[in-house]
């Protein structure tokens, strides 16, 4: 976009430009998100930066009205390279905090000379500039919402020390935490139970998200109880449990934790940012899928639709390979049934949320005779958690869709709609396509002839690269009953 181009959306505040760019005033030394509610500035006194790190690095402070804290991570998802995609990921994640910049490239596969100046042409600074910024605005967002004490707020944002956290905060922000713990919100927290907020751009179809959920809900470990979800969870040995429901008012999801340790915050709120697909420029995708007649009335009855994601990779996979050619009911009972068996035991305030879900070191060996799980299944659920206890980075290997793919079908018992189903819902591959689906088939068939998978596949070369949001189009929309939102039925 060009100068003229964002200060038009600045102008309209238009909300499908939130987290594409950040507005920095020269004369108040504040970046803004487009839709910010205060007085729109000059436009000769403007200046448009591609990422909030980018503002800060520029010396420009966040505003305390917009909250640029809250905006939607869209550099992730709009045209930058697979790797610094994978990178935010991890940075979101916290992987800086304990590690450098030679360390990250080596784990995404790629030299550290060419990762940098990757970040520099995507983001429009460093990655340690960008790390740097996650963790001011995950403390801000702390200390606006949160009575958590200054001192945990520095741990939970992931600052080694109380006196760094200070530097960071007055030379970045040019404010002491305590100017900013004013904020009446901080009174509504207490620390074994914090709510923050989760922003998005609309549409976004929350009815939607919440069904499918609901029937694929581990008994144990998720459930969707009153307009609410909630799931168990284990961080660094410690367990507990987290709510996510949609804000009455406004376009935000409300995501409670509970005895969580302070230092997985971050780690929490990035993997359920993720659950959600909350940072999708769904805008673009949509307006590219509508220009294919068989998406367009489909995109337009339910337009709010995302790929929902995973909590955990061998958790989905586990669950997927359950799935294998049975219903979704079906492979939702077998997974409790290996939960009530080997999950181990959580303590939530939710009462029906009583395990965690195993772990591969325990599913490795497991006894998972008289489940009803096949023999063939056991076996490739052994196999993939013995793969995963040697080599724990197993799922972040592959650099690319094809890899992930090409990957996991070397395993036993995983096949091509397996490997693709996994990757667009736990990895986040928006091009992953399970075209081998029956439902995907069916809902694709004209005048009573389904297409094979190879036509299929054919076919949706033309929604590239959203080919995972077309299938979440095609299995929520039935052309038979336009009115109401049909489920996948035979997917996991």
């Amino acid at each position: 976009m060009d100068h003229k181009s964002c200060y038009k959306a600045v102008l309209a505040r238009d909300r499908r430009y939130d987290g594409r760019f950040f507005t920095a005033v020269i004369t108040t030394g504040i970046f803004c998100r487009p839709i910010c509610p205060a007085r729109t500035p000059k436009e000769e006194n403007c200046l448009f930066w591609p990422s909030a790190a980018a503002a800060q690095a520029a010396g420009f402070r966040p505003c305390l009205r917009c909250r640029p804290e809250l905006s939607p991570n869209y550099p992730g998802w709009h045209g930058t390279s697979a790797t610094v995609t994978k990178a935010l990921r991890y940075i979101s994640d916290g992987f800086l905090n304990d590690h450098n910049i030679p360390q990250l490239a080596e784990k995404l596969g790629v030299g550290e000379r060419h990762f940098r100046r990757l970040f520099h042409k995507h983001m429009g600074t460093s990655a340690n500039v960008v790390a740097l910024n996650r963790r001011l605005l995950m403390a801000k967002q702390l200390l606006t919402e949160t009575s958590l004490s200054v001192t945990q707020v520095a741990l939970a944002s992931g600052f080694q020390s109380l006196r760094r956290f200070n530097d960071a905060l007055k030379k970045n922000f040019r404010l002491k935490p305590t100017e900013i713990k004013k904020h009446p919100a901080a009174l509504l927290n207490k620390a074994e139970s914090l709510t923050l907020q989760l922003s998005y751009t609309p549409p976004f179809h929350w009815d939607h998200i919440a069904a499918y959920l609901a029937i694929r809900a581990i008994p144990g470990v998720e459930i969707i109880k009153k307009n609410r979800y909630s799931r168990s969870f284990q961080i660094n040995g410690k367990s507990g449990c987290f709510t996510v429901f949609p804000h009455p008012n406004k376009d935000i999801l409300c995501l409670t934790i509970h005895n969580a340790e302070i230092t997985s915050i971050p780690l929490i709120l990035s993997r359920a940012r993720s659950l959600f697909d909350l940072d999708s420029n769904i805008d673009t995708i949509n307006r590219h899928l509508s220009a294919h007649p068989d998406m367009a009335w489909r995109v337009k009855m339910t337009p709010g639709i995302r790929v929902i994601g995973a909590w955990d990779p061998f958790e989905l996979t586990i669950r997927a390979i359950l799935g294998q050619q049975v219903t979704v009911a079906a492979a939702t009972t077998l997974s409790g049934r290996i939960v009530a068996r080997h999950g181990l035991r959580a303590d939530t305030p939710e009462k029906k949320i009583t395990h965690i879900f195993p772990t591969a070191q325990i599913l490795a060996n497991a006894d998972l005779s008289g489940l009803g799980i096949t023999q063939n299944r056991v076996k490739a659920i052994h196999h993939l958690a013995r793969m995963l206890v040697d080599d724990p980075s197993f799922f972040q290997r592959a650099t690319n869709l094809v890899d992930f793919v090409d990957m996991l079908c070397r395993l036993p018992g995983i096949g091509a709609w397996t490997a693709n189903y996994v990757a667009m819902r736990a990895m986040k591959e928006t091009d992953a396509f399970p075209s081998s689906d029956l439902v995907l088939l069916k809902r694709m068939q004209k005048n009573g002839q389904r297409p094979t998978a190879r036509k299929l596949e054919a076919i949706s070369e033309d929604w590239r690269p959203w080919r995972a949001y077309a299938a979440m189009y095609l299995w929520a929309n039935d052309p038979g009953n336009t009115e109401k939102v049909i489920l996948h039925k035979n997917s996991s």
